[in-house]
């Protein structure tokens, strides 16, 4: 019989995505075969203690189930390369990007993929300014204020007034010193999984998040009481293909390995596609919709998770 191969599940972490990642970490432990894989969960608390340290001779690959700040945004991944363990997933560059919602959208516009209008600016200048008005009166209401980097909905905050907009700013503040500002559009949310090597990577079936209420917000997200997701989405076929098309040039702008999931705003009058974020470790939880797309797409969630793993052995081998 062939050895099993010891894989450590990270989980947890300080970022205020810490009980998603551990539904995330939670499920792909339940899904890993058992008879191909020997795995361990590995939580890391709100302080940043790991309850087991890794090195080469107790595991032979790291599955960094970990959403949001450190453990999304390639600090993580670099300390692992530093251990010399293979791992799932975008690596250092691709995940500080990903994790940065302004440093994402440069690398978009420098691919002339399309962006919401938005804008952003640092605390400091939140702060020192005179005409706060001045920083964000390119867009129109209504406005969504963003932390650049955090997940999940956390943070955000949807505007109407400028009021609202100091509120939200200051909401967002308590999570990130860098604010996005993206101008609302009436449109569809839809979400695309993105599997593979930069080169040959593959999209999956397209996903259409129904959200109940203007936003799909965190609650939305993971306490809703209704199946929030349509898998295939209910659109034209060329808008379908071009969602695919979209999901891989993002990928590539970040320099994506392993996994992404990409989310899109789609304007149905005007035909209209824009790409709002690269998600490079997307969630792994009952709700989440990357796995799901997968599955539309005829890979089921324990053979994603095989074809993961082979992925993070073949560019540690490469």
């Amino acid at each position: 019989m062939t050895e099993r191969l010891r894989v450590a599940v990270l989980a947890g972490g300080p970022s205020a995505e810490h009980e998603v990642s551990l539904e995330s970490g939670q499920a792909v432990l339940d899904q890993l075969s058992k008879d191909r894989y020997d795995p361990v969960l590995v939580v890391i608390d709100r302080q940043g203690t790991w309850s087991q340290n890794l090195h080469r001779d107790t595991v032979d690959v790291v599955f960094p189930a970990l959403h949001g700040p450190y453990g999304e945004s390639g600090v993580v991944q670099g300390h692992l390369e530093t251990l010399g363990l293979p791992y799932v997933g975008c690596g250092v560059l691709a995940s500080a990007v990903g994790m940065d919602k302004a440093a994402m959208r440069r690398a978009f516009v420098a691919e002339d993929l399309p962006v919401t209008p938005h804008v952003w600016f640092t605390e400091h200048g939140w702060r020192t300014t005179t005409d706060r008005w001045g920083l964000v009166k390119s867009l129109a209401w209504p406005m969504f204020v963003k932390p650049a980097n955090l997940g999940s909905s956390i943070g955000i905050s949807r505007v109407t007034s400028m009021a609202e907009l100091d509120a939200a700013v200051e909401l967002a503040l308590g999570y990130d010193r860098v604010i996005v500002v993206e101008q609302g559009i009436a449109a569809r949310e839809l979400a695309c999984g993105v599997l593979g090597d930069y080169d040959t990577a593959e999209a999956s079936a397209i996903v259409e998040l129904n959200v109940d209420g203007v936003w799909f917000d965190y609650e939305a997200k993971y306490h809703g009481d209704t199946d929030f997701a349509t898998i295939p989405a209910p659109i034209p076929d060329p808008i379908a293909e071009e969602v695919r098309e979209l999901s891989l040039q993002a990928y590539r702008a970040i320099g994506g390995y392993g996994l992404s999931r990409v989310d899109f705003l789609y304007e149905e009058q005007t035909g209209r596609l824009y790409v709002l974020e690269v998600n490079t470790m997307p969630g792994f939880t009952s709700h989440s919709v990357y796995a799901r797309g997968w599955a539309a797409s005829g890979l089921p969630y324990p053979q994603l998770l095989d074809r993961l793993i082979e992925l993070a052995l073949a560019r540690s081998a490469a």
